[in-house]
């Protein structure tokens, strides 16, 4: 299926300066955004439009320095477009155009943001990160490879999902079947359940499946006893 090919945030390799910028780098500036986006209405509405506005306009800049593909650009507003309208209608119908625009762009430039760190980041960078942050909580019984394990294998099934909905789309519409719920949803359930089978035997046959229970933890008795 094209869901195998198709990459959602996918690394696109360059020498820009966000290539080059440490990984903690980048995931302390996005949490900024995060926290300018978010924050800033707590002082005033005004201030927090104005405020979002210079991180959004700074995000779609970002996306320039990074020499990414402007197209990119707009998949990833164009993925959620149905949802701002809804969300700027209400914002607008309960607290006013300013409120609306303010939440609308907080939301496309925490997007954006995310967007340029994992365009710029290789997946096996992002997964040590992520395994790094996770390690500290060993000591509360967190296993930081599991961990980065389980976020590949949702990176890959994410794509997977979609191309399984636009292929089951695509053949139900030459058969004419566009409108039938069932014929759209049910070889989705089918071909996702049947990855995920062979997904969980693949990592079971290269030992990465559960591990096995303790012998004093499950109540059995071990041997001499």
């Amino acid at each position: 299926m094209r869901g195998h090919a198709h990459l959602v945030a996918g690394y696109i390799p360059g020498r820009s300066p966000f290539h080059r910028m440490p990984l903690w780098v980048k995931a302390v500036l996005l949490l900024l955004v995060a926290v300018l986006c978010l924050a800033s209405p707590a002082v005033s509405v005004p201030a927090g439009a104005a405020v979002t506005t210079a991180v959004l306009l700074a995000a779609v800049a970002s996306h320039g320095v990074a020499r990414l593909p402007w197209g990119r650009l707009w998949r990833a507003v164009k993925l959620m477009l149905v949802f701002l309208v809804l969300i700027a209608a209400y914002q607008w119908w309960e607290h006013g155009a300013l409120v609306a625009w303010q939440v609308v762009a907080a939301i496309v430039a925490t997007v954006l943001a995310s967007n340029v760190l994992t365009a710029t980041t290789p997946v096996d960078e992002l997964l040590d990160g992520l395994a790094a942050m996770v390690r500290p909580l060993e000591r509360f019984g967190a296993d930081p490879e599991r961990f980065s394990l389980t976020v590949a294998l949702m990176l890959r099934s994410i794509p997977f999902v979609i191309g399984a909905f636009s292929d089951v789309r695509d053949a139900a519409r030459a058969r004419g079947l566009e409108r039938n719920l069932l014929a759209r949803s049910l070889p989705v359930v089918i071909a996702t359940v049947g990855y995920a089978r062979a997904t969980g035997e693949a990592l079971v046959a290269r030992g990465l499946g559960d591990p096995e229970p303790d012998d004093d933890a499950s109540g059995g008795t071990g041997p001499g006893r």
